[in-house]
């Protein structure tokens, strides 16, 4: 095993033990992160999120690795298979090769893979939930809000790595700014052809500045970390720019005019749940507008993200009123009430400036075209 990769296992160990009372969980979930891994803002941490959310709802226990290069994602899943983890989650499509290997040599292990890339000469294991999404349908919201919003008839995409999973991105993007502005163009560009094009924020920077200059004035991103550097030219330049995977506002609270979402939180914590209710199954699980595993961030999807804050703060101060006053647990209590506190005011913040942003007109197009997907009627090109 790479010396790199007993560091990282260290670091997590420690993480998961002072998260959580192994003994005491319901369930032990094992995590391999994607390329980037925390703090990406964006697509790992929305796996953290669905996480954090299970442990919240659930009490399980958790630990997670940080991977380096590819030959350490093989050995990190391999790490938690051996140990006494019950279910273990690969995030990110690079890890469909390894996942499927090692789900066929551990039987009595539960497997899940966020964005499995199907083969068809490989079958998916029995063990093994291959989490699949529509980001065709994601982006083709995007595409529509974007082609309505732009004042110059252009309008960018930048992508991560060059591969079909981001090639949906785009395409989606496309069909939806044509089918609302014909006259607009879509201007183009990704960041490499390996893993490394999802966390190169400079190169993001440089493709972002170039559609800027060719009179893009609204840029959306599906690049990981390489996504910051878009946002810094989008501030530098002072135009739109469109997140993705998670709300991304808080980077460029100015100049980030919406972001896609996809619900990576969703579907880890959905497949958690699943276990614990004993209702896993293997093989796809798909996730788009119909169950809302995509969507975009306007003030109706921010009031929904409040009401359930609201709720949950409910229930902690709920909890915190029938404990003692010296009660070990209310310290802790306390400190999370805060956090959460703090957090519905930034999202009562975001979702008044949201109602600016956005005209009613445009969310009422794009939530008409909305159900029209849904019902089949608007059918999305995938690459």
């Amino acid at each position: 095993m790479k010396k790199s990769l007993i560091f990282l296992f260290l670091i997590f160990f420690l993480y998961g033990c002072a998260n959580h009372k192994k003994q005491e969980a319901p369930l032990r979930v094992g995590l391999v992160f994607d390329v980037g891994g925390r703090g990406d803002k964006s697509f790992n941490d929305s796996a953290y999120r669905g996480l954090e959310r299970a442990r919240r709802e659930f009490s399980i226990y958790y630990e997670y690795i940080e991977p380096g290069e590819g030959a350490d994602r093989e050995s990190a899943l391999r790490l938690l298979a051996t140990r006494d983890f019950e279910l273990i989650l690969g995030i990110g499509f690079m890890f469909s090769s390894d996942i499927t290997t090692i789900a066929g040599e551990f039987p009595d292990r539960m497997f899940a893979c966020v964005d499995y890339a199907v083969r068809e000469d490989v079958p998916i294991p029995p063990n093994l939930a291959a989490l699949k999404f529509k980001e065709e349908e994601g982006a083709f919201l995007i595409g529509a809000l974007a082609g309505m919003m732009t004042k110059t008839d252009k309008v960018g995409f930048v992508g991560g790595m060059d591969i079909p999973l981001i090639n949906k991105f785009e395409a989606g993007y496309r069909f939806g700014v044509k089918k609302v502005n014909p006259r607009a163009r879509v201007l183009v560009g990704y960041a490499g052809v390996t893993g490394e094009a999802f966390k190169n924020p400079a190169k993001g920077k440089e493709l972002a500045y170039s559609q800027y200059g060719q009179g893009a004035d609204i840029i959306f991103h599906a690049s990981g970390s390489t996504g910051l550097g878009v946002f810094e030219a989008a501030r530098e330049k002072d135009r739109w720019a469109i997140g993705v995977d998670a709300d991304q506002y808080r980077e460029a609270p100015r100049n980030i005019l919406t972001s896609m979402v996809k619900r990576v939180d969703l579907a880890v914590y959905q497949t958690i749940k699943d276990v614990l209710e004993n209702n896993f199954k293997g093989g796809i699980t798909a996730f788009g507008l119909k169950n809302d595993g995509v969507g975009y961030v306007s003030a109706r999807f921010l009031e929904r993200e409040i009401k359930n804050i609201e709720e949950r703060l409910e229930s902690l101060k709920s909890r915190v009123s029938t404990l003692s006053l010296n009660a070990p647990e209310k310290s802790t209590l306390a400190t999370e009430i805060r956090s959460m506190e703090k957090e519905l005011g930034l999202l009562k913040e975001e979702r008044e400036t949201m109602k600016k942003r956005l005209p009613v007109e445009v969310i009422n197009r794009v939530e008409n075209m909305k159900r029209k997907v849904i019902a089949g009627e608007i059918v999305i090109p995938r690459i």
